[in-house]
């Protein structure tokens, strides 16, 4: 069966995961995370995508965006490899992509799991939902930017987290309250199946609405053999 094309919806908050190859760590190093940041707010201002939240881990980049245009995410993802992957290459003396495939994304419900998201993205998860120890010695994220005001320059803050507060100091506090309360397995379940599938993360409500806007399935099609009009009509 084919594969339907990623869905991306211009204005909404997309939940974006590129997974490295599993033979080697995609961020090897500080210099490595570094690198890839240079490359993604080049990117990301070129492709007119807003990033709300970032997470450099040793086998995965995860991003929390919002794109101005349907290939507004495409063009930025592509542009960081065309740009990150051969000085990686360079400095490790290697060949090909670190990179295990496409990176996937999902559009979700800001309303509802916004900070969740970031949660994730950031590594701030509790336990990790991948299994793995969180060290902040091998991961660059926007963590400190949203827990303690640490200025960086390649965040546009979504409307979701400014509404945590009127002042800075009371948004971080926020979120330092959020983060500090465990997060729930079904939540991260939830994120990580949403993000694999590609399926909308969120209500039945706001995937009709996806929908709608898409001009597309917006959920995974029934299984079975579909029912003949008599059949409807019995049902």
């Amino acid at each position: 069966m084919a594969r339907l094309p990623r869905l991306v919806l211009a204005g909404h908050a997309h939940l974006v995961l590129h997974a490295g190859n599993a033979a080697q760590s995609v961020f090897a190093d500080a210099t490595d995370r570094d690198s890839y940041l240079d490359c993604l707010r080049d990117a990301a201002r070129a492709a007119g995508v807003a990033v709300h939240a970032y997470g450099l881990h040793p086998g995965e980049a995860r991003l929390l965006a919002t794109p101005e245009t349907e290939s507004s995410l495409a063009q930025m993802m592509q542009s960081v490899g065309r740009r990150f992957v051969p000085l990686f290459n360079a400095r490790h003396g290697r060949g090909g992509s670190p990179w295990a495939g496409r990176f996937r994304s999902v559009v979700i419900e800001s309303e509802a799991h916004l900070l969740s998201c970031m949660r994730f993205v950031e590594g701030l998860v509790t336990p990790p939902a991948s299994g793995a120890i969180h060290d902040e010695r091998q991961i660059s994220s926007s963590a400190q930017h949203h827990l303690r005001g640490t200025p960086d320059r390649l965040l546009i803050e979504h409307a979701g987290f400014w509404a945590l507060g009127n002042t800075p100091f009371e948004r971080e506090a926020a979120y330092r309250a959020f983060v500090s309360q465990p997060s729930h397995q079904s939540e991260m379940a939830a994120i990580l199946l949403a993000v694999r599938s590609g399926w909308p993360l969120g209500s039945e409500r706001f995937a009709a609405a996806v929908g709608r806007q898409s001009g597309r399935r917006a959920r995974p099609a029934p299984r079975g053999r579909p029912k003949s009009p008599a059949e409807q009509t019995e049902a």
